[in-house]
């Protein structure tokens, strides 16, 4: 909610907050799969392990390529598999050394499937929306419904620590509004708009490998040989779909 009065005053200098002919139910829906996203995913972190919980968030690919082909009679030709199962073998090995000898939750693990789905059904949404829609008024509307929705979860969850107690976690809290929401996820929103919803979601296979490193460079923690040839292995997926893409 932190983010929306940037994105107001983005919008009212870009796109406006007009909603486009047509699409608001295609906003309504990104809007609800990233409220369903967020709430369902915490939820795993709760419950499971965060390596195992980031894991099996990450298999959205898999769901976008499912629901493209399902709902809307999308051609993925066999190269581009190849390169997700890649990408997604790398994703695997990155994380399981980080979930060693942690407890997994079979509930919140389903929670974390759970939560791929809903990302899914977020990045489709989205692309679609894209093709005749702002960046900026796309993601106003879309936060703001997310906003919306997740309110009284929030507020029934953590009740009193739902504020900050200081400047410095207010300081926090907006540094995560406006670098995760509004440029993280502007960002992922203004790339749909040229790429295919499949291509889009085996990129953003690298956040794992941008964990991992951000955790060497902020937290001290050190990359084994597995860690940096997983990383690697992601990366080389996400080319192999990308040159797939260009050969098509």
């Amino acid at each position: 909610a932190l983010s929306l009065p940037l994105l107001a005053v983005l919008a009212q200098r870009g796109s406006g907050l007009r909603v486009p002919n047509g699409q608001l139910r295609l906003w309504l829906l990104a809007g609800l799969f990233f409220a369903l996203d967020l709430a369902v995913w915490h939820q795993s972190i709760r419950l499971t392990s965060v390596a195992n919980a980031t894991l099996l968030a990450n298999l959205a690919p898999i769901f976008v390529v499912l629901f493209g082909w399902w709902l809307f009679g999308e051609r993925v030709k066999a190269r581009f598999l190849i390169g997700l199962v890649v990408a997604l073998a790398g994703c695997v090995v990155l994380m399981s050394r980080s979930g060693a000898g942690v407890p997994a939750s079979l509930a919140g693990d389903a929670l974390g499937v759970l939560t791929a789905v809903f990302y899914a059904g977020y990045i489709l949404a989205v692309t679609r929306a894209r093709r005749h829609s702002g960046v900026i008024g796309l993601m106003f509307w879309t936060t703001a419904i997310s906003a919306f929705l997740l309110l009284p979860l929030a507020l029934w969850v953590d009740g009193a620590q739902f504020w900050p107690q200081s400047l410095r976690g207010w300081l926090l809290l907006l540094g995560l509004a406006w670098s995760s929401q509004v440029a993280g996820q502007g960002l992922i929103a203004y790339a749909m708009a040229y790429l295919p919803a499949a291509f889009s979601s085996v990129s953003l296979l690298i956040q794992p490998v941008a964990a991992a490193l951000f955790a060497v460079c902020l937290l001290g923690e050190s990359l084994g040989p597995l860690q940096i040839t997983a990383a690697i292995t992601v990366l080389a997926g996400i080319l192999w779909c990308r040159l797939s893409m260009l050969r098509s």
